[in-house]
């Protein structure tokens, strides 16, 4: 999340910009946009996390995989900047890590 929340809140506050009027237009919003169906990107992160025991597979549902990047996606889009780290320690320990242990 630090590499994502470093290098793509630029990207993400001038897609927005440049997106507003063809929400506008269409009625579609952000999530119509969303590419679905494909693999969690993160997914080797999780895996390597359960074949160390850090969480447990069965919790582990492709919303609660997604969580922790809306949530800083959330964050990017709502100040327009890089989230400080206390709020992605703040996404990964005490709002993520709690769903799949």
């Amino acid at each position: 999340m630090r590499t994502i929340n470093a290098t793509r809140v630029q990207l993400v506050t001038a897609m927005s910009a440049h997106l507003a009027g063809y929400h506008q237009a269409t009625g579609a919003g952000l999530g119509d946009l969303l590419a679905t169906g494909r693999e969690n990107p993160a997914g080797a992160i999780f895996d390597r996390a359960v074949d160390r025991g850090e969480i447990a597979p069965d919790r582990l549902s492709e919303r609660v995989k997604s969580l922790p990047f809306d949530l800083l996606r959330h964050e990017i889009l709502v100040t327009r900047a890089p989230a400080p780290d206390d709020v992605l320690e703040e996404i990964g320990d005490t709002i993520f890590l709690p769903l799949v242990r």
